[in-house]
């Protein structure tokens, strides 16, 4: 017999448990996300491939050595795990988005459950804001793009809208810090990599989302501390993100990862092309998967989300959001995000971050903004 209530923030009752699983536990945000949700006194449960490695994990987390753990190799037998254990809510950190969310976030709504990833490409953050009208009905919350990069760069789009007709115009930048850990890359990072090549770049068009060069409108930006460095042109969800929550009919994304050497600009749309063959495809990620890196300190002490947005009248705006080391900072994006929806906030659908939770939940999880 199955239980027939929904979950808190659904309508009808409460189907899950109190129960929080992290898929990819092994991974660097999963084991960050593990130890701040076991901090507050959560319930953590790991699910990944490797019965020993998400025990490593979890007490390199703080769960307690007798800790449930679920053992699953594919998106599809971590989503009957979750109809057949009902957690609250699921967070995704195993990456390639565009196929393993919408399969997890299926599940958690057939049993009123609530969903969180960290996607920061185009078609999986469209992919999953698609399910929004099938959540509402579940009574579900799914958020993705909880991290960095994301809310970053919307909290500081919707600040500067408060209280103001939609812009004309919106520019977001996203430059994380990022502290380098040694060992290899994997394959998640290796996937997103290759996505980006093969994607190239996107942007709003007076209204219309259309194709641009990866790489296009760079810049040296200079952030409030002094510090300054380079960004240029990408599809990703802070594209989306700010389009949404700005409904500006021209949007531009930048980040700190896209290249900005005229050369490797150039030579860019040839190698997005071959990476699009799928032999090759597979091929890259796994031998950039294996590549072995060296542990390196952040480059700068703050990773900063930026936005300028500009009215018809003329009106400009300018603002920025502070944050610490740019993976750290995903991982408290991810945990307030989840003990939020564990605890019943955030409304059904499925939405980004500051759609779901308001543009102060760039605060809540650490960051400062700092507004012109």
């Amino acid at each position: 017999m199955t239980e027939t209530g929904r979950t808190s923030g659904s309508t009808s009752g409460n189907r899950t448990n109190d129960e929080v699983w992290i898929v990819g536990v092994t991974g660097r945000v999963g084991r960050g996300v593990a130890a701040r949700l076991a901090t507050r006194g959560l319930r953590v449960v790991p699910v990944g491939r490797s019965r020993q490695r998400m025990t490593a994990a979890g007490a390199e987390a703080g769960l307690p050595v007798d800790a449930k753990v679920i053992v699953a190799d594919s998106a599809e037998r971590i989503a009957d795990e979750v109809v057949r254990g009902r957690p609250r809510v699921v967070v995704n950190t195993m990456g390639a988005y565009v196929t393993t969310a919408p399969v997890i976030a299926r599940a958690c709504m057939s049993v009123g459950g609530h969903y969180v990833d960290q996607a920061n490409d185009v078609v999986a953050v469209q992919g999953l804001l698609a399910l929004r009208d099938e959540a509402a009905r579940a009574g579900s919350t799914l958020v993705t793009g909880a991290g960095f990069g994301v809310l970053a760069t919307e909290a500081v789009v919707a600040k500067l809208c408060e209280e103001r007709p939609a812009p004309q115009r919106v520019r977001v930048d996203s430059v994380a810090s990022v502290a380098v850990e040694a060992g290899a890359l994997g394959a998640a990072l290796a996937t997103g990599i290759v996505d980006a090549l093969t994607a190239g770049g996107r942007r709003y068009d007076n209204g219309r989302l259309v194709r641009s060069r990866l790489g296009a409108d760079p810049q040296r930006l200079t952030f409030p501390d002094g510090t300054s460095a380079k960004s240029a042109g990408v599809a990703s969800g802070e594209l989306i993100a700010a389009r949404a929550v700005g409904r500006a009919p021209f949007v531009i994304a930048t980040s700190g990862l896209a290249p900005t050497a005229p050369l490797l600009r150039a030579v860019l749309p040839l190698l997005g092309r071959l990476l699009s063959v799928p032999a090759l495809r597979r091929l890259a990620v796994d031998r950039l998967g294996r590549i072995t890196v060296k542990a390196a300190p952040r480059p700068r002490e703050h990773s900063w989300g930026h936005a300028v947005v500009e009215w018809a009248d003329g009106t400009r705006r300018e603002g920025w959001l502070r944050a610490g080391e740019g993976m750290a900072y995903t991982a408290d994006v991810t945990a307030t995000v989840t003990e939020l929806l564990a605890g019943g906030a955030g409304r059904p659908g499925a939405w980004t971050p500051a759609a779901a939770l308001g543009p102060d939940l760039a605060t809540t999880a650490g960051g400062t903004f700092v507004l012109d």
